[in-house]
């Protein structure tokens, strides 16, 4: 043959990568028109059929609310459940991922009435139903656009079949749900203190409750005391003295309260005390005051507090002996507003209280049974003794709806000249009340101090306005009440926890400590959208059980939806011939978080595409006391079990200085402007590389930090697709491969089960660290660093380069569907560019791992094999970096091994081909001075030689430098495994 070397171009004899799979992502620009195909081809209907008759994975959507544009703890969520009904689609499962929205409740009435007071309108005077309509419109205008960015995520899903609570057939099986509890007994109606919110004129749940910084009135009150008697229900020692002659000091005295609530001083009842604590009666010596205690007053505190006390009264006290537990029990006091309006004449009763604690106040609790839970608890659990005392133990209405005093509270309501003191106004600021409380107590010499209390307040925490504890008539739900089978609401709730799988394990606790502690599930709203309580009471609370009136509420709400309830002429409608019975329509709404609760009913129960339970729930952490808890109630209530497998939690994002987010700040992060500058792959990205169950943080460094490592797997795929567009997909045993081939199918036999175990944890974190390292670390920098040289300029029939591009392909399909769930779009890109035939990576299936692709053997002696090439690749940047050298091809280093161990792994390996040199000696004999060594590798030095002055040349085709360049006359500047390449080429008409 002649001598053709002159006319070739040795670069189109490589197989050099090849591919239109772009290094600049252009995320934002691609990601529409795939999200656009993806609609186009159904694939979620494509997903639904290729995993017919596969077992069903199904998490549970918690539904988001209605109401606006989805903010960044929308894309953490919705990210999150994306990547855990994909993996476990990919993974053998029909993984169905159906959304849903809650639609009732405040948030969405607020707005429509804004809407009416913008336009000068009073929601009162239109029609309920016009009302609702609205409402509901609002909310499916908002479904419509949180599905446009959910999918714009990539999220998949029966977005063309949502769930949401507004839907007829769901208010119906709401409705159904709360009918079984009325049924079993469950519901009760009862007069407790709730949390109220004026401004929305409404109860609020716990879940509905954040709490802010507030200032508080505080005040010290003196109640006198009446009368010293030992009641009929002290204990026995007490009861034995009879009649003791108590120390009459005591009848001159007063007993100190302090409360952060004045305006409850005209709900006062009772004074609890603590037989824990210690008490006496002290003396004023002293005072310095324009008002309240004098010189010779006797008060009883806790000595604890005595001198605090004192100290906020300007006043100097004496004690004057211990005050016991058993005389505290036997007093009885007078109101401090006895007298006033013609009210509070009333016997205050001392009841002990576990409550009471002396690290504040004056070790006395102020208890106003009609405005805190705890007062209500004490009286409650007295009551009974109490009316055997001849005590009234109803409890007073003292606050109305609006926040204004009522007729319970005598000089202060409705008969008060210039109208009633009100607690707190429509906007959530101070009312006149608690002036109004004061002012009467000094007049009255029942004022011992008074100030002010920055603390933790509770706030609704959708008008962001404080709440008060009020007493009013309410709809619960028994937690203790003993069912059929010997349970209760709690004992079910506890047993279910206990069942559980929680993610982190912390929620397990966090939810059992709510639901050992909670109090009786308040159900009812007093407001206008939402499902009623679509139940018929009489006079006294009763609930009407008919089968045939509840068949008739839930047809009727399954064809027309809950509006049904306040249709004129509902009430007779549903009675049927039960209307003339002294029945009350319930016309109360549901709590929300009922609603919610219920979502397992008819998504997880009647969807055939779904199962009961769910394999799990995922939510933010504090859904402990939201969505998690309710439907754990609901579901307890009704089915006995919880509605999940297993719970689990993410935390909320901060900005990058750990702050909360907020407007006022400027230090939110938009999703949607995440993705319209680097695209949504890059905040998926975010999501799955934070440690997502606590709280993350986010910003432009962080994104940045998330910008980079994308591009390096964007590199890494790209260098694979432009290699694999040579493979000619033949297979070499895997006997027959050289190790390095070998080491690389171990590594991807422990990746599987990495990314396998990390999938089922819910720890995505922990895959794409290794994923990350693994492409970047073994992949990028070392095998394909090595393997460059074989699959660019091997000869085709080389087993070498075959053994290769087998791993090669092996790596990518396996990197690419693992990757898939948690970047959808890149890896579509990526599988459509590799597999043009195929409709999506998405429809494929985790590879499996064939058992002989371990070998842990072989990957200890490569770890050694490592070791010694980071002591070559060392010394080798060390010569780069003095421009000694350019290439590592330009090298021919000499390595000393005196760690017998380390160099017998070497035995039988090419470590030039390893090391990317174009020769390399190993020698066993001491290293000279001055050698190259890492202290974390000892017994290893190196010595780099040129390889020019060695008798080496520079092979034209692969650069490296050989003792055979010219060894083939044919192609004279070339070595001889490149000769026998390019003979190979010829002989196939490549050339």
């Amino acid at each position: 043959m002649t001598d053709t070397s002159e006319k070739l171009d040795y670069s189109k004899t490589l197989y050099l990568p090849q591919t239109e799979f772009p290094m600049r992502a252009g995320l934002p620009e691609k990601e529409p028109v795939t999200v656009a195909r993806w609609q186009k081809m159904d694939l979620y209907k494509r997903l639904r059929e290729s995993a017919a008759g596969r077992e069903k994975f199904v998490l549970h959507d918690g539904p988001p609310y209605a109401n606006g544009n989805i903010h960044i703890g929308h894309a953490l969520n919705k990210v999150l459940k994306d990547v855990i009904t994909r993996s476990f689609q990919m993974r053998g499962y029909d993984s169905n991922y159906v959304p849903g929205w809650d639609c009732h409740g405040l948030p969405i009435e607020w707005k429509i009435e804004e809407k009416y007071r913008a336009a000068g309108k009073n929601k009162d005077e239109v029609p309920v139903n016009e009302f609702r309509q609205e409402c509901r419109d609002f909310a499916a205008h908002w479904i419509g656009v949180q599905t446009e960015e959910f999918l714009r995520l990539g999220v998949i899903g029966d977005f063309e079949n949502p769930y949401t609570t507004m839907a007829f057939h769901a208010e119906a099986r709401i409705a159904g749900e709360l009918l079984k509890f009325a049924k079993s007994g469950q519901l009760y109606r009862g007069s407790k203190p709730v949390m109220w919110s004026v401004v929305e004129r409404t109860a609020l749940a716990e879940a509905e409750v954040e709490y802010q910084d507030y200032e508080s009135d505080t005040i010290w009150v003196k109640f006198p005391v009446m009368k010293l008697e030992v009641p009929a229900d002290a204990d026995a020692a007490a009861a034995s003295r009879g009649k003791v002659d108590f120390r009459p000091d005591l009848l001159n005295a007063c007993v100190v309260i302090w409360t952060t609530t004045p305006w409850t001083i005209p709900g006062n009842r009772a004074v609890n005390y603590s037989p824990r604590i210690g008490y006496g009666l002290y003396e004023v010596t002293a005072a310095e005051n324009d008002y309240g205690p004098q010189p010779g007053e006797k008060l009883i505190f806790a000595d604890a507090l005595a001198e605090e006390a004192s100290a906020k009264a300007k006043v100097t006290l004496n004690r004057l002996f211990d005050v016991s537990s058993d005389e505290l029990g036997s007093l009885t006091l007078s109101h401090p507003l006895e007298g006033f309006g013609g009210g509070y004449e009333f016997p205050v009763p001392m009841l002990a209280g576990e409550h009471v604690t002396d690290d504040a106040g004056t070790g006395f609790v102020h208890t106003a049974p009609g405005h805190g839970r705890e007062d209500f608890d004490a009286w409650m659990d007295a009551a009974a003794a109490l009316e055997k005392r001849g005590i009234d133990t109803r409890l007073p209405f003292t606050v109305d709806d609006a926040g204004y005093f009522t007729k319970d509270a005598p000089g202060f309501g409705p008969d008060r000249e210039g109208g009633a003191a009100r607690v707190i106004d429509d906007h959530g600021k101070k009312g006149d009340a608690n002036k109004a409380v004061i002012e009467e107590l000094i007049r009255r010499n029942m004022l011992f101090a008074r100030g002010r209390l920055k603390h933790s307040y509770p706030h609704s925490w959708r008008s962001k306005k404080p709440v008060i504890f009020r007493n009013t008539p309410q709809w619960f739900v028994y937690m203790d009440k003993e069912l059929g089978d010997a349970t209760t609401l709690r004992s079910r709730a506890l047993k279910a926890i206990d069942d559980t799988r929680f993610v982190p394990a912390a929620g397990q606790t966090r939810l059992r400590s709510m639901i050992e502690e909670r109090p009786d599930w308040v159900l009812s709203r007093q407001r206008a959208w939402g499902v009623p309580i679509a139940i018929f009471a009489d006079a006294d609370g009763t609930v009407l059980v008919d089968d045939e009136v509840n068949a008739r509420i839930l047809e009727a709400f399954e064809k027309e939806g809950a509006d049904a309830w306040f249709a004129e002429g509902a009430r007779e409608r549903f009675l049927g011939s039960r209307a003339d019975e002294p029945w009350t329509q319930v016309m109360d709404i549901l709590d929300v978080w009922f609603d919610s609760g219920s979502t397992h009913t008819f998504t997880l129960e009647d969807r055939p595409d779904l199962k009961w339970p769910a394999d799990v729930y995922l939510e933010g952490s504090d859904q402990h006391r939201g969505w998690f808890h309710s439907s754990l109630l609901e579901s307890c209530g009704t089915r006995g079990r919880a509605p999940y497998n297993a719970v689990v939690t993410h935390g909320f994002t901060m900005d990058e200085d750990g702050r909360k987010m907020s407007k006022s700040l400027g230090n939110t992060v938009v999703p949607q402007d995440v993705i319209k500058q680097s695209g949504a792959d890059i905040l998926r990205l975010w999501v799955v590389t934070t440690d997502y169950w606590e709280d993350q943080r986010l910003g432009k460094n962080v994104l940045q930090t998330n910008i980079d490592a994308y591009r390096k797997l964007r590199n890494t795929i790209r260098w694979m697709l432009g290699t694999l567009a040579h493979d000619e997909g033949e297979d070499v045993p895997v006997a027959e491969m050289p190790e390095l081939e070998r080491l690389m199918l171990h590594r991807l036999a422990e990746l599987d089960e990495t990314v396998r175990a990390g999938y089922d944890a819910f720890e995505f974190k922990r895959i794409t660290r290794a994923l990350v390292d693994f492409m970047v670390v073994e992949l990028s920098a070392f095998y394909f660093d090595i393997r460059k040289d074989a699959l660019y300029c091997d000869a085709p029939s080389s087993k070498r380069r075959k053994a290769a591009m087998q791993v090669v392909r092996h790596l990518f399909d396996r990197l690419v569907t693992w990757l898939a769930p948690m970047l959808p779009f890149t890896t579509e890109e990526a599988w459509l560019e590799r597999y043009p035939a195929c409709e999506s990576v998405h429809l494929e299936q985790f590879r499996d791992v064939p058992a002989d692709w371990r070998n842990e053997a072989l990957a200890e002696k490569w770890r050694k094999i490592r070791q010694v090439r980071g002591v070559v690749t060392g010394a080798l940047e060390l010569e780069r970096a003095s421009k000694a050298i350019g290439s590592s091809l330009e090298a021919v280093p000499v390595v000393y091994i005196a760690d017998e161990t380390l160099a017998s792994a070497l035995d039988g390996i090419d470590m030039a081909e390893i090391s990317i040199t174009s020769d390399l000696t190993v020698s066993r004999e001491a290293a000279p001075a001055g050698a190259f060594t890492l202290r974390e590798v000892p017994g290893v030095a190196v010595v780099v030689e040129k390889a020019e002055g060695k008798g080496l040349r520079k092979c034209a085709r692969s650069w490296r430098y050989t003792a055979d360049v010219g060894s083939d006359a044919a192609f004279p500047d070339v070595s001889a495994r490149d000769a026998a390449a390019l003979h190979e080429l010829e002989a196939l008409g490549r050339l």
